[in-house]
């Protein structure tokens, strides 16, 4: 898709997907929470094809937080051993696909045997060149940017760098999530308004969408729905609206015309 294209379309080049309101889901028919995980997983599935059709650069879906690891353990054992098949099954579709497969967090809290197919998934699909799908496991945004922190003062310490060295760009490139753009559109189901420590940094200027659907519910014309919104939006970045309606017709007048 040119330039052009994601002007017209507006058209968010990295969405993420904070998937919440399984257990809820489950709750309200009378099923256990791990009926309502499964659920989830099913629909995780029909929202990343969904986002290879409309040619998404990248999706994060918040998989498991930080804060997960406090619940009961019959439920983190079954979302490990959850996340374990998950890959298992879905390796050959996203190599068919041509989905990339990536991960941030503390993987190293993962139990093994889902750790080794979070590893198998990402060096299976390292080559691939279409979607950019990220899994946020034993993620949070809090802990994203203290390890950053941890990382430059280790830096300064051993005389690498001085603290006036320091800005956003080096900053960044310490963060687990350095190598992916920042999220244009963050979308949380369920009716929470809040991002629960989820892309605390990289969400300075996201667009947030919440809808009220729980993450079992939710489908692709949900997903349209967050795109129609995310659409209308004016994304000025703290310029003013004359200024970014400036550079957008500048743009348009600088790239030749598709024929």
């Amino acid at each position: 898709m040119s330039q052009r294209d994601f002007i017209n379309l507006n058209q968010p080049h990295h969405i993420a997907i904070i998937m919440d309101g399984n257990g809820r889901w489950a709750e309200l028919k009378n099923h256990s929470r791990i009926f309502g995980h499964a659920k989830g997983a099913k629909v995780s599935k029909v929202i990343i094809e969904e986002c290879v059709r409309l040619k998404i650069p990248y999706l994060t879906l918040f998989a498991f937080s930080n804060e997960n690891w406090q619940r009961p353990n019959y439920e983190i054992h079954f979302l490990m051993r959850l996340l374990r098949r998950y890959l298992q099954r879905e390796r050959e579709s996203l190599m068919k696909q041509n989905i990339r497969f990536l991960s941030i967090g503390e993987l190293t809290r993962l139990p093994e045997a889902a750790r080794n197919e979070v590893y198998k998934t990402i060096e299976a699909t390292k080559n691939n060149t279409g979607l950019k799908l990220v899994f946020a496991l034993s993620y949070g945004g809090r802990q994203e940017i203290l390890g950053a922190v941890k990382a430059l003062c280790e830096k300064a310490a051993r005389g690498e760098i001085t603290p006036e060295q320091i800005d956003e760009p080096l900053f960044r490139q310490y963060m687990e999530s350095a190598n992916i753009p920042d999220p244009d559109l963050i979308i949380r189901t369920s009716g929470e308004t809040r991002i629960s420590n989820f892309f605390l940094w990289e969400s300075a200027y996201s667009e947030i969408h919440f809808t009220k659907a729980l993450w079992p519910d939710f489908s692709a014309q949900d997903l349209w729905a967050a795109l129609a919104t995310y659409s209308r939006q004016e994304r000025r970045f703290g310029k003013t609206s004359k200024q970014v309606q400036e550079a957008r017709a500048q743009i348009l007048l600088d790239e030749p015309a598709q024929i």
